[in-house]
């Protein structure tokens, strides 16, 4: 039996205070950290390969079922608008398609042809690189799409939550996060889900870096789509050109992005 699904180490969970409740799962989720600081190296080799691939114009998809595939969808919405890179450059897809993402579709993980399809509607090529996402390291629409990816050339890999699973084993970046049982037998929603967040963070946010999207520690392209996010590029104007609120406020409104307005602020003398 994989250890994600292994009967808690806890028992009488409905027994147990308000109290008990949050501190044995706060007392689990503690253990996560610990489990994905293990699969750096493994990780590493998959930053590189996705680097790799971005550089060259190539781009980066999820595959994944139920909350793994929520997890991939969230994290490859996040990428345009905090580093300002095309909605295309990082996609994900869920099994069940879009409804999925909110309401489960029974079944649909059960599919093994159905990813390669899906992948099919993007015009998949083996520029790009496509990453599994599944707690169990057995959802059969993850290894499907997985098997045929590699068949057709194309770079693959995965995060997964146990050791030697049949997802990884299609996998040429294997991330094997192995966190355990879950505090509630088999909900992989909680410990499984939280490793896979962080992984997830990790490889996009690096991968960003890499490809240029940071300068010092800001998110200089980041889509100026709020006025938190307007107020957060004059903050940074301000800190990096030494400039007053107004001036920087002014600066970010006529370039329209922190980058463009630190390059026209650094190349001209006065150019507000």
């Amino acid at each position: 039996m994989s250890t994600t699904e292994s009967a808690s180490n806890y028992d009488s969970l409905e027994q147990m205070s308000v109290r008990e409740l949050l501190e044995n799962i706060n007392r689990e989720d503690q253990t996560v950290p610990q489990a994905v600081a293990k699969a750096i190296p493994q990780l590493e080799a998959l930053v590189q390969a996705t680097v790799e691939r971005l550089q060259k114009g190539g781009r980066l998809f999820y595959i994944g079922a139920g909350t793994s595939g929520r997890l991939g969808i969230v994290d490859a919405s996040e990428c345009p608008p905090t580093y300002g890179v095309p909605h295309g450059m990082v996609v994900g897809l869920i099994a069940g398609g879009d409804s999925a993402i909110r309401k489960a579709v029974e079944f649909a993980e059960d599919d093994q042809e159905q990813a390669w399809k899906d992948l099919q509607a993007y015009n998949i090529s083996q520029e790009d690189i496509v990453v599994g996402i599944a707690a169990s390291g057995t959802t059969p629409y993850v290894i499907g799409g997985l098997d045929t990816c590699r068949r057709h050339g194309i770079a693959t890999g995965c995060i997964v939550c146990n050791a030697n699973s049949p997802v990884a084993a299609k996998a040429d970046y294997p991330v094997e996060v192995v966190t355990g049982p879950e505090i509630v037998t088999g909900s992989t929603r909680m410990k499984a889900g939280t490793a896979q967040k962080l992984v997830l963070n990790m490889l996009t946010t690096t991968t960003m870096v890499k490809l240029g999207r940071v300068q010092g520690n800001k998110m200089v392209d980041m889509q100026l789509s709020n006025h938190k996010l307007v107020d957060r590029g004059i903050r940074m104007l301000m800190e990096e050109l030494n400039l007053k609120n107004t001036e920087a406020g002014a600066l970010l409104k006529k370039y329209g992005s922190v980058r463009a307005a630190m390059e026209a602020f650094r190349g001209s003398d006065n150019p507000a």
